[in-house]
C-alpha cells in the first residue's frame, strides 16, 4: 500500500467514525440526555486511540493498533464508568485490557496483511483469557449474578472453547 493509498484509507476511517457517531447521536436521542458535557472527558481518550490508529495508518505502522486499541479501550471504560458512576467496575474492568491488546494484534494483522492467522490466532487466545477474567473477576466482586443453573453451561462453552483451540493449535 503506498502514501496515497494509505492516506485515503485514514481519510477514510475518519470520516466513517465521524459519521458513524453523528448518526447515532440522531438516532438515539435519549444519548444526548445521557452523555452531557461533564461525561465526554473520556471521549478525548477515545479520541486519541483513533488517532493513534489513524496515525499508524498514514505512516504504516501497523503495529499502532495495539496501543491505539487499549487506549480507546480504556477511554470506552471510563465513559462508562462516568456514565453510570459505578467507579468501583476497575475491580474486574481491568481484566479487558488483554482483550484490547487481542483486538489490536488481529486489527495490526488486518492491517498489515501478513501473518493473518497467526495474528487471529493470538489475539483471539488474548480475547478469549480477557472475557474469562472479566466473567470471573465480575462474578467474583458481584457485577454478575451466576446463579447456579448457569455454571454448568459456562463450564461447557468454556471446555469446548479450550477443545477448539487444541484443534486449532495441532500440528497439521
Amino acid at each position: 500500500m503506498d502514501q496515497r493509498q494509505r492516506s485515503y484509507l485514514a481519510g477514510g476511517v475518519l470520516l466513517v467514525l465521524i459519521g458513524v457517531g453523528l448518526l447515532v447521536f440522531q438516532t438515539v436521542p435519549e444519548l444526548q440526555k445521557l452523555l452531557t458535557l461533564r461525561d465526554t472527558g473520556p471521549l478525548i481518550v477515545v479520541g486519541v486511540g483513533v488517532g493513534l490508529l489513524i496515525f499508524g495508518l498514514l505512516i504504516n505502522a501497523p503495529g499502532m493498533a495495539v496501543p491505539a486499541m487499549i487506549v480507546g479501550g480504556i477511554g470506552g471504560i471510563l465513559l462508562w464508568q462516568n456514565v453510570t458512576g459505578h467507579w468501583g467496575s476497575w475491580s474486574y474492568m481491568w481484566a479487558l485490557i488483554p482483550g484490547f491488546v487481542g483486538v489490536g494484534i488481529v486489527l495490526a494483522g488486518l492491517i498489515s496483511g501478513e501473518g493473518i492467522a497467526e495474528a487471529l490466532r493470538s489475539g483471539l487466545v488474548l480475547i478469549t483469557t480477557s472475557i474469562v477474567l472479566f466473567a470471573i473477576f465480575g462474578t467474583f466482586f458481584g457485577a454478575f449474578a451466576f446463579q447456579e443453573p448457569y455454571w454448568p453451561w459456562v463450564l461447557i462453552v468454556l471446555g469446548a472453547g479450550l477443545i477448539i483451540i487444541s484443534w486449532w493449535r495441532s500440528p497439521s
